[in-house]
């Protein structure tokens, strides 16, 4: 039986003292230790997060090579390589686990040290040697975990949202606004309590999802706004020790032109160190995003509930086979998902919210799962979102017949009447449309309480969909009586 074959090292060195590292490997031996120390959950720092400290540290190479700080060629191959990270490049040295030391160090690191070798490379270098690229004197100059870290963290967010969740939340609107005018003259009955009340329209209800939707999204835009203030150059503390006066303001600068976003420095770079509120923010933005959209997901599964002993009012497209055991079974699939990934996002804010009061003095230390669980939020809901409208939304038909059917017999058309008859009158019509199974219209018919021509004006459900009063301008004879009196004679409505 041959030898497991051995990974070749070289040795580097930090302060603890000598470790091997893989000798192919582009990080150094600060991420070695963290491999070794933090083999946790198997999960990485997802890409977005990679290239977000990928920038950072592109300009602040760049930034310090202007203000006199760094040699220019450094900077630039410190650049070259921060490009090649952004552009997918080396992902699969970003080795260190989500769950690692506080505030992000080893993570920090990891991208430091491979950064410099690359670095190191391109100037001629080998890896590992650290003498024309260094990743703590020229890589990470001017800066510190403390303030590159949450700075990521920001701009990785803020990238999220506009590429892929505001997107798909806007298809959403758009795929539940086409529904909204589909479906507007679809007639049915609304429902209180999960009983029967007065008529609505399918569109209707559909254009109030909608709202709800572009509301929960206005309030993530807003939440995310909160996030356009960066603490980079505030360094340790946010005092800004070790660096240019002009540094920061530069740094902002420069993102704001890379990423296109809306960047300013912090008003208080040592509240921006300390405080991890706007994430929170945001955090719970998503969350109350998520609410809405369980909500709407479970109103959808209960209306196509069926085929034949559910409501029915509305089918969904069938995208795969519903049992293993029941042939041609179809199940709400993606709105099953989307409730599975909304019940995942109040996990994640729970996670975010206690992070966030963790933090102690200067720092919060756990930076980390902050960063995991809010960059997921927002990956889950975007993919969510998006393959929930296009493989469901989008492809909602509705039954009328049936609908109108729910409509017409629902005792909640006795509402109509009450402002001819008085509450209790049409609570007896009601009550007794719900007892026998007739419709209100037949009872009302054959109480004698309107003439055949206001009966179809005032129990007109299509009508009851609108703002107005139904009996305005009818008359009747029929006068208030003690509950449970027999009703005297009637004279017909006009």
């Amino acid at each position: 039986m041959a030898a497991p074959s051995r990974v070749r090292t070289r040795t580097e060195r930090d302060w603890l003292g000598p470790k091997p590292v893989p000798a192919s490997a582009y990080y150094g031996v600060e991420t070695a230790r963290a491999r070794e120390n933090f083999p946790i959950s198997g999960l990485r720092a997802p890409a977005v997060l990679i290239d977000a400290c990928a920038r950072i540290k592109k300009a602040a190479a760049l930034v310090n090579a202007r203000l006199g700080l760094l040699g220019r060629r450094k900077a630039a191959a410190i650049a070259a390589a921060c490009d090649e990270i952004s552009s997918g490049r080396l992902r699969g040295e970003f080795v260190v686990d989500v769950f690692q030391m506080g505030a992000g160090t080893s993570f920090h690191m990891n991208v430091n040290e491979v950064v410099a070798n690359r670095a190191e490379e391109l100037l001629g270098g080998r890896r590992g040697r650290y003498r024309l690229v260094h990743p703590h004197d020229h890589v990470n100059m001017s800066q510190s975990t403390n303030d590159v870290y949450p700075t990521a963290m920001r701009l990785a967010a803020l990238v999220l949202l506009r590429d892929e969740l505001m997107p798909a939340l806007v298809g959403l609107e758009r795929s539940l606004g086409r529904k909204a005018r589909e479906f507007d003259r679809v007639l049915k009955s609304g429902r209180t309590h999960l009983q029967d009340a007065v008529p609505i329209r399918l569109g209707q209800e559909f254009a109030a999802y909608r709202s709800a939707v572009a509301r929960s999204r206005r309030s993530v835009d807003a939440a995310g706004r909160a996030l356009c203030e960066l603490g980079i150059g505030g360094s340790a503390v946010g005092t800004g020790l070790n660096t240019h006066p002009r540094f920061a303001s530069l740094v902002v600068r420069r993102l704001a032109a890379e990423t296109g976003l809306p960047l300013t420095r912090a008003g208080d770079p040592i509240e921006a160190t300390q405080s991890l509120g706007p994430f929170a923010g945001l955090s719970a933005s998503l969350r109350n995003l998520s609410l809405e959209l369980t909500r709407i997901a479970n109103d959808l599964r209960l209306l196509a509930s069926g085929p034949r002993t559910g409501l029915a009012e509305i089918s969904l497209p069938a995208v795969a086979p519903g049992s293993s055991i029941m042939p041609g079974k179809v199940n709400p699939s993606m709105l099953e998902m989307l409730n599975q990934v909304c019940f995942q996002v109040w996990g994640c804010d729970l996670a975010v919210a206690a992070a966030v009061q963790a933090g102690q003095l200067e720092l919060n230390v756990m930076m980390p799962v902050v960063a995991h669980n809010l960059l997921w939020m927002i990956e889950l809901l975007a993919n969510a979102v998006r393959e929930a409208a296009a493989r469901a939304i989008d492809g909602i038909r509705a039954d009328p017949k049936r609908c109108r059917n729910y409509a017409e017999s629902s005792p909640g058309l006795a509402a109509a009447l009450s402002p001819l008859l008085g509450y209790t009158a049409a609570a007896e019509v009601a009550t007794e449309a719900a007892r026998t199974g007739r419709s209100v219209m037949e009872i009302v018919r054959a109480r004698g309480l309107l003439s055949p021509e206001a009966l179809s004006r005032i129990l007109d459900p299509l009508a009851m969909t609108r703002p107005g009063i139904p009996t305005l301008g009818a008359r009747t004879r029929t006068r208030s009586r003690r509950p449970g009196s027999k009703p005297g004679p009637a004279r017909r409505a006009r």
